[in-house]
């Protein structure tokens, strides 16, 4: 499932990005972007009351030109009311309420979405301060005190904001569709590819509201098998990039890797690797999510007797940390290759789904562990007792030893290489834990 998004809206200034990382309980780097540069992080999940959700810091509504202030101030806003399942609107108890904080509250009235009026800098302890009545005249019920430097009221906040996400539905378990999300920057080619597999090969096709709004669940049926697409596409880089609107299309893509199987990471052909296409990428694998890699406008390309070969050498370094994935090259405008893209698709979710027994594991970490013998330290050898499958999706296996410290790295990772050539794995990473003889 998707988890429920909460935005953190206001003016600059009012302490955003402190109450942010205070509600998230550490410190992340929020800075301002520069020409052509996103910024690092500006979402966190957040836990509470055993909920969890992902917490958007969305920077100062802050008007460009005297001239244009509605219109700043609306495209701001309505981003993070699109985005969102709960707004917090942080406003600044020692500057009372302004015309900006009136007009985003306007907006948020009419969008008929949950908010939380969170007023902030009420750092003194005890009395309520006589000025936090005056919130009351932005129409969005109760002010919450905070303050973000101190944590004071920030447990009421949060309670709050829980009140009012939405009910964790249930999930239809008998829907046996595999869900593919189909990630990467924009203009690649995402919706190009969903509308190709809904144009041809299809027996059904419906369409589904998506949990996550801005995105369409496209379902299709073929000789391949049952098929949930997820588009992440709709927000375009335009020639000067909006920096608000380019964290949104990223966390869009975030969500609905979230909820998918499998992610299809589109690349444009023309392009080559982007650091975006890095970051969306390398979070699916974070996720545990069955990945492959899709080279589109492969048509475009002019073409010799090593150009396919080229492309993927530079491929694999730049996605050196998921090595495992496939690359195929398609066009989806052609038709390109589309098939092998579903073959490839129920391929790397059956590997992601594998379960291995105990017993044939074992039998791997003997011939291991015969052919390279585990390392020593200071004339102690490392002893590896057995090792089990703990769960799949992504398959995690548990290793138990003598002694965690003498198990390295690079031991870790011959072991899962050993049981990448015994079982077919492609598509999907491997976790591997250790466990020391009486934890």
């Amino acid at each position: 499932m998707a988890k429920p998004v909460v935005a953190v809206v206001g003016r600059p200034n009012v302490g955003k990005s402190t109450l942010f990382n205070k509600l998230i309980g550490r410190r992340l780097s929020i800075v301002e972007d520069t020409p052509g540069v996103t910024r690092d992080r500006i979402y966190s999940d957040c836990n509470w009351g055993g909920r969890t959700f992902m917490l958007v810091d969305t920077g100062g509504i802050e008007p460009q030109s005297d001239d244009i202030i509605l219109s700043h101030i609306r495209r701001q806003a309505q981003l993070a009311i699109s985005s969102a399942d709960v707004i917090v609107l942080v406003t600044d108890l020692r500057d009372g309420v302004t015309a900006t904080d009136q007009e985003v509250a306007a907006m948020l009235h009419k969008s008929g979405r949950p908010v939380v009026l969170c007023v902030n800098k009420c750092d003194s302890v005890g009395e309520v301060p006589a000025e936090l009545y005056e919130f009351y005249n932005l129409g969005l019920g109760d002010p919450i005190a905070v303050s973000s430097v101190h944590g004071h009221g920030t447990g009421d906040l949060l309670d709050a904001v829980v009140d009012q996400l939405p009910g964790s539905a249930e999930e239809d378990e008998e829907d046996e569709a595999i869900k593919v999300a189909v990630i990467g920057k924009p203009n690649a080619g995402k919706s190009s590819l969903v509308n190709r597999i809904l144009g041809e090969d299809r027996m059904i096709v419906s369409d589904i509201a998506g949990t996550t709004r801005d995105a369409v669940d496209s379902r299709v049926e073929n000789q391949y098998g049952q098929f949930v697409f997820i588009d992440t596409a709709g927000i375009r880089r335009r020639s000067k990039v909006d920096e608000s609107v380019e964290k949104y299309s990223v966390l869009r893509a975030f969500m609905a890797v979230d909820r998918a199987d499998v992610a299809v990471v589109m690349i444009d052909a023309t392009q080559g690797f982007t650091e975006q296409d890095s970051k969306v990428a390398g979070y699916a694998h974070e996720q545990g999510k069955a990945c492959l890699i899709a080279v589109n406008k492969w048509d475009l390309i002019e073409k010799d007797t090593h150009t396919m070969q080229s492309f993927r050498k530079k491929l694999e370094q730049d996605f050196s940390f998921m090595s495992y994935a496939p690359i195929l090259f398609i066009s989806a405008k052609t038709g390109q290759r589309v098939d092998k893209l579903y073959e490839t698709i129920v391929k790397v979710y059956a590997n992601n789904s594998r379960r291995i027994s105990t017993g044939v594991l074992n039998d791997i970490l003997a011939s291991a562990t015969a052919r390279v013998q585990p390392p020593t330290d200071k004339g102690k050898r490392l002893k590896i007792y057995y090792m089990t499958q703990a769960s799949s999706n992504p398959p995690h296996f548990v290793c138990f030893v003598n002694d965690a410290e003498l198990f390295h790295f690079s031991y870790q990772r011959y072991l899962e290489n050993q049981i990448r050539d015994a079982y077919d794995l492609e598509g999907t990473p491997v976790r591997l834990s250790v466990r020391q003889r009486g934890e």
